[in-house]
């Protein structure tokens, strides 16, 4: 062990002449101590709330889907898309077509999209966990059904198993509107409500519903063609590297996203937030560290005696300034320690015990507790952030006073 790095522990532990500099040394402990935690806890929180909209996504968006870089629908019956289907890391493929429409119900006309999906849809996401009233039902021998998203069903003012359908507008294609009779440029098609599903995002529950493939093709015209393909992977091969393959089979012509890229600008947003407020938080580490620099002071005037006997046996000024300059270092590197498994801790027991809730009415939010989720990459990130901030929070000011006491 370096001389510097040992003597700099010795009077750490040690107790000093004047109880002062021990009051303050654990007052700079305690402050660097709980800016760690502030840290440890907030990032966990920001990743709960992160794995939380993210698996509200997963109930809905697939685990990778094809989209044409141009234009809104193709053909998925060529060659290089049978080759696809025919992959074996593939479980499961759902054709979808979707588009805009207009959705009219009694007095009440609101704008939607409409998703029409095949018969596996369901096997490709969560659609049963989500259903917030009604059944999955697409069509039967005699009617189609559409799943409405909760506030769209609430704008239009109907729920599931309602007696009278939904009639839903689409404009024909290559056909101008006649003045005379606007509805002859419209496709009108009824469908029952079979459901209503609630993923507790605002963009599907407001805008989409679900119907069959064969009906989606029926309004908006379409023979095979669909908007994208909806795919699950195996649970024993990896989504990205799926992703990867069906990228080199398809070329820049079609884009091939995961549920990350999918939501590309929530995720980021939420990212963006959170390291933003990690920023902050270092901020407020560099202030706690500052806290040192009087613990240190006084050290170095509580330790003259040392300093003399040290010169005496042959240290240099270059040694005896690394004592203290480790000194400041390892009071960072303690409150770094007991923040980290102080905040570590805490989360855990957010984790599994709910402590701090949301609110004071249950199921008023999509989760009652704040979610936690500790993702080890962050709390080293914080651990190192806080040696490095606490080492040159006192690089100069160590110098500086080393100079003013002749050291």
């Amino acid at each position: 062990m370096d001389l510097s790095l040992y003597i700099a522990k010795r009077y750490l532990f040690s107790k000093k002449t004047h109880n002062a500099i021990n009051i303050i040394s654990m007052v700079a402990v305690c402050g660097v101590a709980i800016a760690t935690l502030a840290a440890v806890c907030t990032l966990s929180v920001f990743n709960g709330f992160q794995g939380l909209v993210s698996d509200m996504f997963s109930s809905f968006d697939p685990e990778l889907k094809i989209t044409p870089a141009k234009g809104k629908v193709f053909n998925p019956k060529t060659d290089v898309f049978l080759e696809i289907y025919s992959l074996p890391e593939i479980e499961s493929i759902s054709e979808t077509l979707e588009d805009n429409v207009l959705v009219k119900y009694k007095e009440r006309q609101v704008p939607a999209v409409m998703k029409g999906v095949s018969d596996n849809f369901e096997k490709i996401t969560h659609i049963q966990d989500i259903l917030y009233d009604g059944e999955y039902i697409l069509e039967d021998e005699i009617n189609y059904f559409a799943i409405l998203g909760i506030i769209l069903a609430n704008n239009l003012g109907v729920n599931a198993n309602f007696i009278y359908p939904l009639d839903i507008y689409v404009p024909k294609r290559n056909v101008q509107v006649n003045l005379a009779n606007p509805l002859a440029a419209f496709n009108i098609e009824p469908a029952y409500i079979g459901g209503v599903f609630m993923v507790s995002q605002r963009e599907y529950d407001e805008n989409y519903m679900l119907v069959s493939l064969d009906f989606a093709r029926k309004l908006f015209e379409y023979d095979e063609e669909v908007s994208s393909l909806e795919i699950k992977v195996k649970p024993e091969y990896s989504v990205s590297s799926v992703q990867k393959k069906i990228r080199q089979l398809l070329g820049d012509e079609y884009e091939v996203k995961d549920r990350y890229e999918q939501q590309e600008e929530a995720f980021k947003m939420m990212s963006i937030e959170k390291w933003v407020s990690f920023l902050m938080l270092c901020f407020i580490i560099l202030i706690a560290a500052f806290n040192i620099i009087g613990s240190l002071s006084m050290l170095m005037v509580d330790k003259q005696k040392d300093i003399t006997t040290l010169r005496n046996l042959g240290a240099d000024n270059s040694l005896i300034s690394r004592i203290f300059l480790f000194e400041g270092w390892l009071i960072s590197a303690v409150g770094a320690i007991i923040g980290v498994v102080a905040g570590v801790l805490i989360c855990l027991g957010q984790y599994h015990f709910g402590w701090i809730r949301l609110g004071t009415i249950e199921g008023a939010f999509a989760v009652d507790t704040y979610p936690v989720i500790v993702e080890w990459r962050d709390v080293l990130l914080i651990f190192v952030s806080v040696l490095i901030i606490g080492f040159l929070a006192v690089l100069y000011p160590v110098r500086y006073f080393s100079k003013k006491l002749g050291i």
